[in-house]
């Protein structure tokens, strides 16, 4: 099974001919050079994928983008405020080492017990918030000098000692 992972958002069509725009996350000044397509979720992690034609960098954040099939600014218009998805290999070659956003897919590990897949990054002032999931269920894990112990970046894995109570907030409801 691929997995996907989520770069940024149309935000906004340039020009006549469809031209979207791209506010990604990767971190670096990127044309995407060499991705095939992009995908966008349909229905909950049913992702339909969307061929590139072409692409232009715009800036560390923004990446113009043509793809098959939207010529106009109307059929442009429709795909506006969709999230967009890349497969994992994909990402990978795309992101900056340096941003947080790198640690998508990795696993949090709180005092060896395997806590979940990093699925969601939230960036705040003085901390970072990873989005995962246990028994179904949302939770917000904390990294900051406190809670972060170790990142194995070979193994893919974030090590953090949690707060008691942290986790019973979540899921005692």
């Amino acid at each position: 099974m691929i997995n996907y992972i989520n770069i940024g958002k149309l935000v906004a069509v340039f020009g006549l001919k469809g031209e979207l725009l791209l506010k990604h996350a990767l971190g670096k000044k990127t044309n995407l050079k060499g991705l095939v397509a992009i995908f966008i979720e349909h229905k909950k992690q049913s992702f339909l994928p969307w061929f590139v034609v072409a692409t232009n960098a715009k800036n560390e954040s923004e990446t113009l983008l043509q793809l098959e099939g939207i010529a106009t600014r109307e059929a442009a218009i429709k795909l506006l405020q969709k999230e967009v998805w890349i497969p994992e290999t994909d990402f990978q070659k795309f992101v900056s080492k340096k941003m947080p956003v790198n640690l998508l897919g990795y696993s949090i590990i709180n005092e060896s017990e395997v806590l979940g897949k990093i699925l969601e990054l939230v960036e705040q002032p003085h901390q970072l918030l990873c989005r995962i999931e246990i028994k179904k269920k949302e939770v917000l894990i904390p990294l900051h000098e406190e809670t972060l112990l170790k990142i194995d970046h070979t193994k893919k894995e974030v090590f953090v000692k949690l707060p008691d109570g942290l986790l019973e907030i979540y899921l005692d409801s």
